[in-house]
């Protein structure tokens, strides 16, 4: 019983808190809860087998997978306030889609440590334009720009969240910010972002890790079903939450708390990295 215990109870326990905090975080910040979800699961993961090379791209398939549900309710919660842009999502929506496919197969070609520096780097360099309000404050237009722009805008975007695991809400979040939008707006449409990375960012993984053996067990390719169910079926309650919370705290207090977040995560990354 208690080599049972430990093996399920530290895992599934660990999955369960991952999900109150993601789907808390998803709300709050507007993004998947994949900065929250990827380094949980770098912990959590070698307690179910595999190994040490395929748990990053398990971690970030896994943490695709939570995302679909996890944006889908928290866009569902701010769309109850009228916050969210939706022409904005249907308009980056196939330039988004082509750009997941791209960071599918780039991440199908990089190691599992590389995935763990490049997430920590890019989170770090993010962090930074909500810490500094010199940074976090700049306009650079009043609009979203169309056009060409607008397709490698969001290409970029969906090629560099699907590499990294994570939403795609904190790079929305800057470009709607540094083109007029509110930080508040900004956090809600980019909740709605991160679906429609998730969906065939998801199934990429699944896709390219269906070869792979060694994998942690409940694994479907590059998915962790049974990681994925548990972290989902506690932050469908917290999501919401963080959305309602996120109404209520001004600007000024808003960016520089998750600004705070993304540093903590980035140098927690980059030492799975190095390590």
């Amino acid at each position: 019983m208690s080599a049972m215990l430990a093996t399920w109870g530290i895992p599934i326990a660990l999955m369960l808190l991952a999900g109150l905090v993601s789907g808390f975080a998803a709300g709050l910040f507007g993004i998947g809860g994949g900065f929250v979800v990827v380094p949980v699961l770098f912990i959590m993961l070698p307690l179910l087998g595999g190994s040490s090379e395929s748990i990053a791209h398990v971690a970030i398939g896994t943490s695709l997978a939570t995302i679909v549900i996890t944006s889908l309710r928290s866009v569902q919660a701010h769309a109850r306030r009228d916050a969210v842009d939706f022409d904005l999502l249907k308009a980056w929506a196939p330039w988004i889609v082509l750009g997941v496919g791209a960071g599918v197969l780039l991440a199908a070609r990089v190691s599992g440590h590389a995935l763990a520096l490049i997430f920590g780097a890019g989170v770090g360099l993010m962090a930074l334009h909500f810490l500094f309000p010199v940074l976090r404050d700049k306009r650079l237009r009043d609009d979203v720009p169309g056009g060409y722009v607008r397709a490698g805008i969001a290409g970029g975007l969906g090629a560099f969240s699907s590499l990294l695991g994570i939403g795609g809400g904190t790079i929305a979040i800057i470009v709607m910010t540094l083109c007029g939008r509110t930080i508040h707006r900004s956090i809600a449409t980019a909740s709605g972002v991160g679906f429609i990375i998730a969906v065939p960012g998801t199934l990429g993984f699944m896709a390219i890790g269906l070869p792979m053996h060694d994998l942690p067990f409940g694994s479907i390719g590059y998915v962790n079903v049974l990681a994925a169910v548990a972290i989902v079926s506690t932050s469908v309650f917290t999501a919401p939450l963080g959305a309602a919370t996120a109404h209520k705290l001004p600007a000024g207090i808003l960016s520089p708390i998750f600004g705070l977040y993304l540093l903590f995560v980035a140098a927690m990354m980059v030492r799975n990295g190095i390590a």
